[in-house]
């Protein structure tokens, strides 16, 4: 489950994918479309039910699987004074039994190989999706239905206990992360009192624990039925079949009360406000919010284009000014988040250190009056508009899960009451004039707006708002014109079973030579006009040895910072005027450089492509500017728990001088950054990026026939300088004689955060299969050990697993669990005795627990390759690896023919007494609890992995 994030940042991910990527993605540009732009749209038919329930179907037969995805239209604002939380708590109970299915409602669906599976919650719904094989679709409908019908006999003070607990370490996460208080800051003092925003989507945890049994029933009661529902059936099926099955498994359930929806209130402010509050972080950053216009008013569009101007790209007013001039910040950005009684409008600027965060205030305030008062030049305006399709293209490849089509389909839905609404918001971003844009900014963006600055300093909790004695719940009777239809299913026959499922397909890859060596790879997509690119080299992180630390990374990430005859803006400008994607970057074995481009301007953007791969310029002064920004990097690195623990455990794993002894951030430290020169980035590009021994794939809307022309003529000249870098072989390290603990002091944290490593074989090994399968038991899902012990059972945690990194050389496998810090004795001896008793053979896996891993890896695949970044990844394995092409269908049948007695075999391959164990929390809280365990040697260690001397 994936719940409660802010609103700013759900409603980013689902617009900026779904309806056109206005929030935070790049604009800007001066080169025209080579070609006309291809027709893209959602078609849809839709029906009700008479008991209420709105159905949506888009058919899309590009794989067999459907998208469910259905649309609670009740949120955090709907929620009374002392009732705060239960909406997003209901998300949470939601995914446990119902009244004929006694066990998670995850577990049917692991059965079938469901993907893109979640739950959310924020301010205005509650929604829940998956993907499932077409076979599957009534086992989805019944399970969906069933908790919408049949939940409340099935929620007992236990279940409500539990969910409870775990939604109290959700909000510890949370606030435990740098920063993490930003949101309710901002939240409350955004609203007032009695606004239905004015309190956080978790709620007070006071509210949550007076809940009673049954409180938390009538609202279900209140909010949960057909009629405040809307279904979306996206994917393969066809509008007949929709609603044959929709009145079989959703008629029957009676329709809830009509619940009023609140009024649309902005509460726009009439004073502008600041306040100051500090946190563990290592840099000031400054947040600037507005209230502005509601979801679905031409307003909110257009403060959309104003925001991408003002700085929603590389490009954008305040990057050129802050970032790039005055070298005042490390990150900026300005960007939109509509919802359905107001939006917000936010810059939010990371500040430099040493710089004063008022003269990053003051720079800001200047920049955006001169927007206000100047608007956007034709040529800003034209670049966020080709921005807007390009993003719509590109997100309207999926189906499901976060801003695909379905979510797209019921948020207009919901929010609208009109599914189609995004054709309305794209034709008010088209027809939208540089005047237009200007006068949404004066009307909005002028007094009002609220500043919240958090400098470094101590974290100080932040309190619960007050709890009120709730008043009585007053529900309206059911309007009579809704109607159920007779019952078709016989619910206590159980979960309807899945009997067959769809065939694995995977586009052929066909091979071409360039003149230059390079290999082409390619697989035809032809479902949406977009083609994507990965120039891969060998290398990666490993290729620093004998160099600066953080050499590789640092280089890939300078190559689109100014190429061929353009600087760094210029070339933004020009990449992103064609609805282009360019990037680079490191990983632990390689390198890699990306195009994702529109298939209409294909050959301009391959050009600019092959300028970043040849000719990147490495200007000093853009290397200088990123240096700054790079060191803040690992400086927030080192605040974050996760982050911090990825840049010591890989040293610790193996050893001082291995190539993977290293930060999995690929960042290197302070003074190696500090070191770099203009001499060592060329150094490394002339070494390692070259076209010999290279592979370039290509996954989309192209033949071969038209592709390798097209790559001749930008790279067929193409020749590497001097010998080809020999890649280093990579040497088995031992594990450590016993195991051992560190502990890393994270002063004020609520959570400690757990980590478990050891080495494990490479991913050429041939029992790697069999190994992800048996690390699939322990902690490679949800449903697995680790997370229904500390989850589920204990609810200490918001989430364990465990994992292996794919790896040349061997692997790292972790374990992780971030818990409430007063478990943390007891969570880490729970995890000692879960990995100690599977790798023992002490608790074997079960049957069912290789039968569920099984379906999950097998079962899934059909659905697992409707995108072309999906097919691309599992190319890049197959390149990477030396698989064979047919790599995945031998993988498929390995896992099918593995018996338990192979995966409690594969389990061995843990050696329980030699883990290093890394603890990041408040030392004062963790440390006597975990030496109390005697584990092994406990070592205090800083960010640094350094030992840190008793004072």
């Amino acid at each position: 489950m994936n719940a409660a994030m802010p609103r700013t940042a759900l409603l980013t991910l689902a617009l900026s994918a779904a309806l056109g990527g206005f929030v935070g993605m790049p604009l800007v540009a001066e080169a025209k479309p080579a070609a006309a732009a291809a027709s893209v749209d959602i078609p849809y038919e839709e029906f009700t039910l008479p008991n209420g329930l709105r159905v949506v179907v888009h058919t899309d037969r590009k794989a067999p699987i459907v998208a469910v995805n259905i649309w609670y239209h009740v949120g955090a604002k709907d929620e009374p004074a002392g009732r705060t939380g239960f909406a997003h708590l209901f998300e949470h109970l939601m995914f446990q039994r119902s009244e004929n299915h006694d066990g998670e409602f995850f577990e049917p669906f692991k059965q079938v190989g469901a993907t893109d599976q979640n739950g959310t919650t924020n301010t205005d719904r509650t929604n829940y999706f998956q993907n499932v094989p077409t076979t599957a679709l009534d086992m989805a409908l019944w399970m969906e239905s069933d908790r919408m019908g049949h939940l409340v006999g099935a929620i007992d003070q236990a279940a409500l206990d539990e969910q409870r607990g775990v939604v109290q370490n959700e909000k510890r996460q949370g606030e435990n992360q740098p920063y993490g208080q930003v949101w309710d800051k901002l939240t409350r003092a955004m609203y007032p009192a009695g606004h239905p925003y004015h309190h956080g989507v978790i709620g007070s945890m006071n509210d949550l624990n007076a809940a009673s049994l049954d409180d938390v029933k009538t609202w279900f009661h209140t909010w949960y039925g057909p009629n405040n529902a809307v279904l979306v059936l996206a994917g393969d099926i066809d509008v007949a079949t929709a609603k044959e099955k929709a009145a079989k498994f959703f008629g029957d359930i009676p329709a809830g009360p009509t619940m009023a929806q609140p009024a649309v209130n902005v509460a726009q402010r009439a004073a502008t406000t600041r306040e100051v509050m500090t946190d563990k972080v290592p840099q000031a950053r400054i947040y600037r919010a507005w209230n502005v216009a509601q979801v679905g008013t031409t307003d909110i569009d257009q403060l959309d284009l104003f925001s991408y101007v003002l700085g929603g790209a590389k490009s954008s007013r305040l990057d050129q000014r802050l970032l790039h001039k005055d070298k005042l910040v490390d990150n900026i950005s300005a960007m939109t988040d509509a919802s359905q009684l107001g939006s917000n409008f936010l810059i939010m600027a990371t500040v430099k250190q040493g710089v004063d965060p008022a003269k990053v205030e003051a720079a800001i305030d200047e920049e955006l009056k001169r927007l206000i008062a100047e608007g956007p030049t034709a040529d800003e305006l034209e670049r966020a508009k080709v921005q807007s399709r390009a993003g719509f293209v590109r997100g309207i490849e999926r189906i499901g899960g976060f801003g695909g089509k379905a979510d797209a389909l019921a948020q207009c839905a919901v929010y609208e009451g009109n599914p189609g609404c995004f054709r309305t918001s794209l034709a008010n971003v088209e027809a939208a004039s540089a005047a237009d844009v200007k006068a949404a900014g004066a009307k909005w963006l002028g007094v009002g707006d609220h500043t919240l600055v958090v400098e470094p300093g101590e974290r100080v909790a932040l309190a619960e708002l007050p709890s009120v004695k709730p008043a009585p719940f007053n529900v309206p009777a059911v309007d009579p014109k809704y109607k159920t239809l007779p019952s078709q299913v016989d619910r206590s026959a159980g979960v309807p079973k899945t009997t067959s499922f769809p065939e694995l397909k995977f586009p052929q890859l066909q091979r071409a030579t360039l003149k230059n060596g390079t290999q082409v790879v390619l697989a035809e997509r032809h479902d949406v006009p977009v083609v994507q690119f990965s120039y891969e080299f060998p290398g990666g992180f490993t290729a620093d040895r004998g160099r600066k630390p953080g050499t590789a990374n640092f280089t890939m990430g300078m190559l689109d910072e100014g190429a061929g005859q353009l600087g760094s803006l210029a070339f933004a400008d020009a990449v992103e005027s064609l609805g282009a994607r360019v990037s680079a970057g490191a990983s632990l074995d390689g390198s890699n450089v990306y195009l994702s481009a529109l298939k209409e301007n294909l050959a301009p953007s391959l050009a600019l492509y092959a300028d970043v791969v040849r000719a990147p310029r490495f200007e000093q002064g853009e290397i200088d500017r990123i240096k700054a920004t790079w060191i803040a990097g690992i400086q927030q690195e080192k605040a974050q728990p996760n982050a911090v623990a990825m840049r010591v455990l890989p040293p610790l794993l193996y050893g001082a001088g291995h190539p993977y002894a290293i930060p999995f951030t690929g960042s290197g430290n302070e003074a190696a950054i500090q070191s770099l020169t203009r001499d060592d980035l060329t150094s490394f590009h002339k070494q390692w990026i070259r076209p010999e021994g290279a592979t370039l794939i290509v996954v989309g809307d192209t033949t071969m026939k038209d592709l390798v022309p097209l790559l001749e003529r930008s790279f067929g000249d193409w020749k590497g300088e001097g010998a080809r870098p020999k890649v280093e072989t990579l040497t088995n390290v031992d594990r450590p004689q016993a195991s051992r603990v560190f502990l890393i002091d994270q002063p004020g944290a609520v959570q400690a955060n757990l980590f478990a490593g050891q080495v494990a074989p490479s991913t050429m090994d041939p029992g790697t299969t069999r190994f992800d399968i048996a690390n699939g038991v322990l902690g490679g899902d949800f449903t697995s050990r680790l997370n229904m012990n500390l989850r589920e059972d204990k609810h200490w945690s918001y989430g364990a697993r465990s994992s292996a990194s794919n790896a040349l050389g061997q692997r790292p496998w972790m374990a992780v669990a971030p818990v409430q810090i007063d478990k943390t004795g007891e969570a880490m001896k729970e995890m000692n005795a879960e990995i100690s008793q599977f790798a023992s053979g002490q608790r074997p896996p079960t049957d069912a627990e290789v039968n569920r891993i099984r379906n999950i890896q097998t079962l899934s695949l059909p659905g697992a390759y409707e995108t072309a970044s999906a097919v691309m990844s599992t190319i890049g394995g197959i390149v990477r690896y030396g698989r064979p092409d047919d790599y995945v269908f031998k993988r498929k049948a390995e896992i099918e023919a593995m018996t338990p007695a192979q995966v409690a075999e594969a389990a061995k391959t843990l050696d329980p007494s030699k883990l290093t164990w890394v603890v990041v929390g408040d030392l004062k809280q963790t440390e006597a609890p975990v030496r109390a365990l005697k584990l092994g040697e406990v070592t205090v260690i800083d960010a640094d992995g350094k030992p840190v001397e008793k004072k």
